[in-house]
């Protein structure tokens, strides 16, 4: 019998869902008999401050919203703007006859379920309601087949929320104190945050080294066809048997790991390149190998947020947005998923397409089977796949854009994981001879060729070093056997410098995450728009470099709260949480061991233990969290902040951004100079240094103003250089009677050394007024935020430079409002760079300058550049992120703007229909309703007055973003 006959015989369900759109695609399914709505999210969490703290809870209660003394009890509230949706979700309840919670079959999923019930307390049968795919089987066999709610992932997940609460409660104040005001700390955020510092550490410490080798084009003498060349490319191997030095035999500090190896400089590199003009070369050996490569498993969140990364140029954020809306409208499987493995359908459904679209020769004889690679994997789902008994190909979808690509790789990426191993052969030859000079040179080439590609005529996976071969590529050398006689066409020698080690980039950082056990795969995505966010880390192009302020905050918390910030523990703590999760530990003990220390037989806490690993590596404190911030005296802020870079000059952190100075300020010979934000640590050199220290900075006194007398300065500010006046000391600031001094920002031609006192004070002169029209309207010339322009009223006119300003006439100012007025976009700017053309819409990408600075469009698609990106840097890559980013953002609708015009507008008809009929009431009670209004007023006012008193204890909750 199908769900939809067993409701209307069995009366109304309510389904409780997520997301909208997965409401309205699972109603699709069920039929009249079921009513689909969504949570819209979590429905409650803890409160975001003190003023959402409920009036009863008062102290560490208020400020942390756990009570930490009696069994770290959470306090939770309705987020405010949920109230009205659990609202409607009761009014649905009150006329049901069944619950269904189909929330997400996941840690944070059971626990919006477990929060629904608390709040919506049910009185009719409810039940827990799982499906991994959005298709019309799986959510009727869902609705057939419930489970109870599991406790042990509830207690799992609220752990998780309970301590990510304290960790940022706790830390993140103390970042305030010591740093700056308004940052956060997190459990994992803070380590990848550290992951990024340390990386440009190493690139800070390195040192570049020099070496040279040789690169032969050798022919065979006879002609050449594609399966067998007539030439070969080799690079010098060994010279009088001694192996020729390579990029990975230096150090890091420039330096040759050993003496084994022959480490060539351009000057012997170049005589032995002569020496070896006119030899005779032949091959001294031929050694062939079997190659064999199996198809890559089916993605799990990391992989699939790597490889959109890599082939889409998705950031983990966007790839998670598209892949959302494919799961919610039915297109493919649960997407926050540790599993590799697939069902009995999917298989089968994948070697069908196999067959079909590839043919028998490319299905293995069994199913291929993938085991999980990821420790603790939590979720119970399957591998990201296409939804269905049946694989729908991309062209079958109808999809466009963002979600037809990941949708694409998606399935390549199912199908090809059914399909053979691709086999071949690899090849290595070695061709010697003699220089001139009598040095035995020994040169060597690697080939491979593909006999069968097996699962690669579906998909080849992408390689995070733009410069890696891929595993598709062949390379064929000639058919060559030892001692063939060979020509050298040409010998060059090349000079190469090692690289420091390249910065994380979204893709690579969450494999490292993945790799070391840290966090969660499925909170990667809100991991990294945390740090973005923060200001820890921006981006040139893809690749993700800290901030100045991030070194900081990672310096302090390495130097004093050391283990909360180490990558063993940090996994460790993980360790425990799916260990409870899995019912083998308690989560109240183990939360006292972290934030009290850990626990002794007869009460007390003892030093060491597990939850004594959270302080300092060098011993200074030995007990839980609440230890650890409470004494900050051992820390020194200044100390922190600052980082020498050389010759006496030093890069400190500022509460206003990160600044270098050199010597002592107030004392003769001290410099200092703002540093740029968009500066990379590594690039912070003491030449670089000494450029920022010699630009001009600080206050220039340019003269006195002939008319009022008053100084008149040229100042660099926080939005650029301009002329202020100085007003004499006893001039009101505040009140009714206050004088602004006369502020004007420079030209663009005009720089801070060379303004002078005539350029000020025709700045400060603007508006201009350059005369009136034929009816006695005055016109000024006056520079706004986006330009020079023209004002007669409310009619303004743009001009073409700021020194029209000056210059322009009234005759040329009438001409200009003579011309009929440009309506909508003003004519298009020559672009200011292109990168290329798109990877998803496949139209040519240029950076052009709109009205709000500096945007990326493919003509379809406008993204504006974030701060940290420039228009002379931004790579292609980095464009075609912008816009991917901006593709995930669905549109904003505006229906319901008019439905709730439409509902105001009936209610007030309704209460003019209401007013008209109590104008009989009587004046007795009207006097009565003006006592009662006059107490409610101060009621309310009283009850204003201690929301504002308790919002100024606000501590954590606007900075400490919790790692989710």
């Amino acid at each position: 019998m199908s769900p939809t006959r067993e409701t209307a015989e069995g009366g109304r369900r309510l389904v409780i869902v997520e997301s909208p759109a997965k409401a309205k695609t699972i109603k699709s399914y069920l039929g009249p008999g079921y009513v689909v709505e969504a949570s819209v999210g979590h429905i409650r969490d803890l409160p975001n401050g003190a003023a959402e703290v409920p009036e009863k809870y008062t102290g560490e209660v208020r400020r942390l919203g756990v009570d930490v003394e009696h069994d770290f009890q959470p306090i939770y509230v309705v987020n405010a703007d949920k109230k009205a949706q659990v609202r409607k979700l009761k009014e649905q309840l009150a006329e049901s006859d069944e619950l269904y919670l189909a929330t997400d079959e996941d840690r944070e999923g059971e626990a919006i379920a477990w929060h629904l019930l608390e709040v919506l307390k049910p009185k009719v049968p409810v039940h827990r309601m799982v499906f991994h795919e959005i298709t019309k089987d799986a959510i009727q066999q869902a609705v057939a087949n419930p489970r109870e709610l599991n406790k042990r992932m509830v207690d799992a997940q609220e752990t998780r929320r309970i301590l990510d609460r304290l960790y940022g409660y706790e830390v993140s104040p103390v970042l305030w104190k010591k740093v700056m005001p308004r940052l956060s700390a997190g459990r994992v955020q803070s380590v990848a945050t550290r992951l990024v510092v340390e990386r440009e550490r190493e690139r800070i410490a390195f040192r570049s080294a020099q070496y040279w080798d040789l690169t032969g084009t050798f022919g065979t003498g006879r002609p050449g066809d594609v399966s067998d060349p007539s030439t070969l490319t080799a690079r010098l191997a060994s010279v009088d048997g001694r192996r020729v030095a390579q990029g990975r035999d230096f150090g890091s500090d420039g330096r040759l790991k050993g003496d084994q190896v022959l480490h060539l400089d351009e000057a012997n590199a170049r005589a032995l390149a002569a020496g070896l003009a006119d030899a005779a070369f032949s091959v001294r050996s031929v050694e062939s190998k079997p190659y064999r490569r199996s198809p890559y498993a089916p993605f799990r969140t990391t992989t699939l947020q790597q490889e959109a990364s890599r082939k889409l140029g998705f950031g983990a954020k966007a790839t998670m947005q598209v892949a959302q809306k494919l799961y919610e409208n039915g297109f493919i499987t649960y997407m926050r998923t540790d599993s590799t493995t697939l069902s009995e359908t999917a298989v089968a459904a994948a070697r069908a397409q196999v067959t079909q679209l590839y043919g028998a020769d490319y299905l293995p004889s069994a199913p291929r089977t993938y085991a999980g690679k990821v420790k603790n994997a939590q979720e119970a789902h399957e591998a990201i796949r296409p939804s269905g008994d049946r694989f729908r190909t991309p062209a079958e979808t109808g999809l466009t854009g963002d979600q037809f690509r990941l949708y694409e790789l998606i399935w390549k990426r199912t199908v090809a994981s059914q399909m053979k191993d691709a086999v071949g052969n690899s090849v290595t030859v070695r061709i010697g001879g003699r220089s001139s000079d009598g040095r035995d040179a020994e040169f060597s080439a690697s080939g491979k060729t593909i006999t069968f590609h097996g699962f690669m005529k579906a998909y080849v996976e992408g390689a995070d070093d733009p410069n890696a071969e891929l595993d598709d590529r062949e390379r064929r050398l000639p058919q060559v056997t030892e001692g063939d006689a060979l020509t050298g066409e040409e010998i060059t020698a090349d000079g190469h410098a090692t690289k420091p080690p390249a910065r994380y980039t979204e893709a690579s950082l969450v494999k490292e995450l993945e790799e070391r056990e840290i966090g969660r795969p499925s909170t990667y995505a809100s991991i990294l728009g945390t740090i973005l966010e923060r200001g820890y880390v921006f981006k040139k192009g893809t690749a993700l470099v800290p901030s100045f302020l991030s070194f900081a905050v990672v310096n302090l918390l390495e130097k004093h709260f050391g283990r909360l910030v180490d990558y063993d523990f940090t996994a460790k703590m993980e360790d425990d949480l799916d260990r409870i999760a899995r019912g083998e530990a308690q989560a109240v003990p183990w939360l006292k061991r972290f934030y009290f220390g850990e626990t002794v037989p007869g009460g007390g806490f003892a030093q060491g233990g597990a939850a004594a690993d959270a302080g300092n590596g060098d011993g200074d404190h030995l007990g839980g969290l609440k230890e650890l911030v409470t004494d900050l005296g051992a820390i020194d802020a200044r100390e922190i902040s600052s980082f020498p870079v050389g010759d006496g000059i030093v890069l400190r952190v500022g509460r206003y951004g990160p600044y270098i100075e050199r010597g002592t300020k107030d004392e003769e010979g001290h410099q200092r100079a703002d540093v740029p934000d968009d500066l990379a640590p590594d690039e912070l050199t003491v030449e670089h240094a000494e450029e920022l220290l010699a630009k001009p900075s600080g206050e220039f006194e340019l003269g006195n103003d002939p008319a009022t007398g008053h100084m008149i300065v040229a100042k660099d500010g926080r939005y650029g250089p301009y002329v202020t006046e100085i007003l004499p000391e006893g001039t009101p600031k505040t009140g009714k009677n206050a004088v602004k001094p006369r502020t004007a920002s420079l030209f663009k031609s005009m720089a801070l050394d060379t303004v002078t006192l005539d350029d000020a004070l025709k700045l400060m002169s603007l508006p201009r007024v350059v005369g009136t029209d034929a009816e006695g309207v005055e016109i000024t010339a006056q520079n706004g935020r986006y330009g020079p322009y023209l004002k007669k009223g409310t009619d303004s006119r743009s001009l073409e430079s700021e020194d029209q300003l000056f210059t322009i006439t009234l005759d040329e100012a009438l001409a200009i409002y003579a011309q009929p007025k440009a309506r909508g976009r003003a004519a298009a700017k020559p672009p200011l760079k292109e990168l290329g053309n798109d990877p998803v819409s496949e139209r040519p990408v240029v950076v052009k300058d709109g009205r709000f600075g500096p945007y990326v469009t493919d003509g379809e698609t406008n993204a504006t550049l974030r701060s940290d990106d420039s228009v002379e840097t931004i790579t292609p890559e980095r464009g075609f992120e912008l816009l991917a980013e901006k593709r995930a953002k669905a549109p904003a609708k505006k229906t319901a703007k008019k439905t709730a015009a439409k509902k105001t507008t009936a209610k007030k008809t309704a209460a003019k229909k209401t007013t008209t009929a109590k104008t009989a009431a009587k004046k007795t009670t009207a006097k009565k309703a003006t006592a009662t209004t006059s107490t409610a007023v101060g009621t309310a006012t009283a009850k204003k007055a201690a929301a504002k008193k308790a919002t100024t204890r606000k501590t954590a909750a606007e900075s400490a973003a919790p790692d989710a």
